[in-house]
């Protein structure tokens, strides 16, 4: 059972979406086509198979504009949906349900994809003791919601920020003068509960990186050869974790090779939506 967001985090997203939409005028089709008291019964259903996430995004987005609508789910954030499964029953103020339609389908459909990608990946690496992780690579503004929709599909995140581990990269190495000792001033100015994870592009920086045992060591675009060696010279001390030239194809040797986790940009950079759609009852 995945825990939702809280409204409070999530409110604030939905409120921008529904701004930008409504524009100056608000929803002039509705106001002139829609009786100001009309009411419209209508279900929230998928049109292709997947696993569902921020269903509480489109209750809020009914919600803003019609806080006396009934929003009914008739399923669960992270479940496996079927095509044309209905995902949630609702009754509204018709110009209101209408005016926040895209904004609801925006944020489920999105979400609804994540949360499918990842479970496909999770799927592939099934059996073996890898798990699948998410990255930074995420919609502005929206990360908190996408990192959510990744757990709905079985996935673990990442560092949220830049704020709460370390991470050295390329460039910082190269700042630094070396691995080695961007890891030794990473580790002297980290707290006791901050990781310090560093990234290697060789089995030669990986050595050098492991003598000053960081917490995570992440292999970027290792071959699967140096994969397995880098797993066997670890020899369980730190975490690694591969990244770079991950896809559904190559995701699972990835996993063979013993790696702790893999890093997937693509779950909320390259992700398709769900289709999903409001259907009136």
């Amino acid at each position: 059972m995945i825990e939702p967001l809280p409204d409070a985090l999530i409110a604030p997203v939905v409120r921008a979406a529904l701004a930008e939409d409504l524009g100056r005028a608000g929803d002039v089709t509705a106001q002139a086509t829609i009786p100001a008291d009309a009411r419209l019964s209508a279900v929230f259903a998928t049109r292709k198979a997947g696993v569902v996430a921020g269903l509480s995004c489109a209750r809020l987005a009914v919600h803003e504009l019609d806080p006396a609508a009934t929003f009914e789910a008739a399923v669960a954030d992270g479940e496996q949906a079927q095509a044309g499964t209905v995902l949630a029953r609702v009754d509204a103020n018709a110009r209101a349900l209408l005016s926040a339609e895209r904004t609801a389908l925006n944020l489920l459909g999105r979400l609804s994809g994540i949360a499918t990608l990842t479970r496909e990946y999770v799927g592939a690496v099934q059996g073996t003791r890898t798990r699948i992780v998410d990255t930074r690579k995420t919609t502005p503004g929206l990360r908190a919601l996408e990192k959510y929709a990744v757990r709905c599909g079985g996935g673990v995140n990442h560092r949220f920020g830049l704020d709460d581990a370390i991470l050295i990269k390329d460039n910082h190495v190269a700042a630094c003068g070396s691995v080695g000792e961007a890891v030794r001033r990473a580790k002297a100015f980290a707290g006791h509960l901050m990781k310090v994870e560093v990234e290697v592009d060789s089995l030669e920086q990986f050595d050098e990186a492991l003598a000053e045992g960081p917490d995570v060591i992440m292999l970027d675009n290792f071959g699967l050869p140096d994969l397995a060696e880098a797993v066997r010279r670890n020899a369980g001390r730190v975490v690694l974790e591969a990244s770079g030239g991950v896809n559904l194809q190559t995701v699972r040797a990835i996993a063979e090779t013993g790696v702790d986790v893999i890093s997937v940009g693509a779950l909320t950079h390259s992700v398709s939506v769900l289709d999903i759609g409001l259907d009136a009852a």
